[in-house]
C-alpha cells in the first residue's frame, strides 16, 4: 500500500512539473501584488494638485488635479531664471534700481535686500532670485532682460507656449499678487518648467545650494542668502523653488535624485508648509521606487 501511494505521489508530481502548475503557479500569484503594492502605496497628498515625472523619461508617476488651473506665487521665478539664462551670460551685469527695491517693498514680497547702485552679475543674481526669493532680483532682471517688466512677461509667455506649457498664463516674473488678478498655472506645466530649468547647469547648482554669500567689492556691497528650500539637506535633493501667497497657498517646485533616476515634481495649494516638503521627500522616495518597478 505504502509503494502504491508513493508511486502515485511520483507520477502526480510529474504531470505537475510536465504542466507547470507547480511552482511557476506560485510566482506568478506573489509576484502580482508586488506590483500592485507600488502603486497603491503612493504618500497622501494634501495639496490641491500635484504631479510627479521621471525627468529623463518624461513618464507621470503621479498626479492630482494635475491639468487644473491654479495661482502658484513665486514658482513663478523658475521662468524667470530659466528665461534670464536663454538671453543673458553669467557675467552680464545688472544695475540694481531704487525702482526695483520699492517694487519689493510696495508689493510685500519677499527680498535678496539688493541696494540701488549696487552691479551684480547675473550668476550672483539669481542666487537673490531663487534663494531668499527676492522680488527685487526678479524686477531688476525683468526690467533689465525684458527690456521693461512687460516685455519680460511678454517673452515668459510666449517661452511657455515653446514648452508647450499650455495651462500658464503669467502676469509679472515674481509671481505676487496684482491689482488685475494673479497669474496662472498647473502642477504639470511647472513640473515641465522645472525639468527644462534644471537643464541648465548655472540653475541647477543655484537650486541645489543652500547658503551663498556675495563678498563686497567696487561694484557691489556683501550679501549673503539662505535657501527657503526645506527639502535640501536630505539625500538626492536638487531643489528647485517655493512660494506662498494667500491665494496660492504654499507651493513647490521640488526635484531629487533617486536610484539613478532624477524625478521632478510639483505641489501647488498646500495649507501646511512643512507638509510640502515632507509629502515632497514622500513622492521622491515613492516614484523612484514605483519608477524601478
Amino acid at each position: 500500500m505504502r509503494i502504491r501511494n508513493a508511486r502515485l505521489a511520483a507520477v502526480g508530481g510529474a504531470l505537475a512539473l510536465a504542466t507547470g502548475l507547480a511552482a511557476p503557479a506560485y510566482a506568478q500569484v506573489s509576484a502580482a501584488p508586488a506590483v500592485a503594492t507600488v502603486r497603491q502605496q503612493a504618500p497622501a497628498v494634501y495639496a490641491n494638485a500635484a504631479y510627479l515625472m521621471d525627468a529623463s523619461s518624461g513618464k507621470e508617476l503621479f498626479s492630482k488635479n494635475a491639468g487644473e488651473r491654479l495661482p502658484i506665487a513665486s514658482v513663478t521665478k523658475t521662468m524667470t531664471a530659466y528665461l534670464v539664462m536663454k538671453t543673458a551670460k553669467p557675467t552680464d551685469v545688472v544695475q540694481i534700481k531704487r525702482e526695483d527695491v520699492q517694487y519689493a517693498e510696495d508689493g510685500g514680497g519677499t527680498t535678496a535686500d539688493l541696494r540701488p547702485g549696487d552691479r551684480i552679475p547675473v550668476s550672483e543674481l539669481l542666487y537673490g532670485l531663487m534663494l531668499p526669493s527676492g522680488a527685487d532680483a526678479a524686477h531688476a532682471l525683468a526690467r533689465t532682460y525684458g527690456p521693461g517688466v512687460k516685455g519680460f512677461v511678454a517673452k515668459m509667455n510666449a517661452t511657455a507656449r515653446e514648452l508647450g506649457m499650455k495651462d500658464t498664463e503669467y502676469v509679472n516674473a515674481d509671481g505676487l499678487p496684482t491689482p488685475d488678478g494673479d497669474g496662472y498655472s498647473t502642477a504639470h506645466d511647472q513640473t515641465v518648467l522645472a525639468a527644462k530649468a534644471l537643464q541648465v547647469p548655472l540653475i541647477k547648482q543655484v537650486v541645489g545650494t543652500r547658503y551663498h554669500s556675495l563678498d563686497a567689492d567696487g561694484e557691489h556691497g556683501s550679501y549673503g542668502w539662505r535657501n527657503t528650500n526645506r527639502l535640501l539637506g536630505t539625500p538626492g535633493a536638487i531643489g528647485v523653488k517655493t512660494g506662498f501667497t494667500r491665494a496660492a497657498g504654499y507651493t513647490l517646485a521640488f526635484a531629487g535624485e533617486r536610484d539613478g533616476r532624477t524625478l521632478v515634481g510639483v505641489l501647488l495649494g498646500e495649507s501646511d508648509s512643512s507638509r510640502r516638503f515632507d509629502t515632497a521627500d514622500a513622492l521622491l522616495s515613492w516614484g523612484a521606487a514605483r519608477a524601478a518597478a
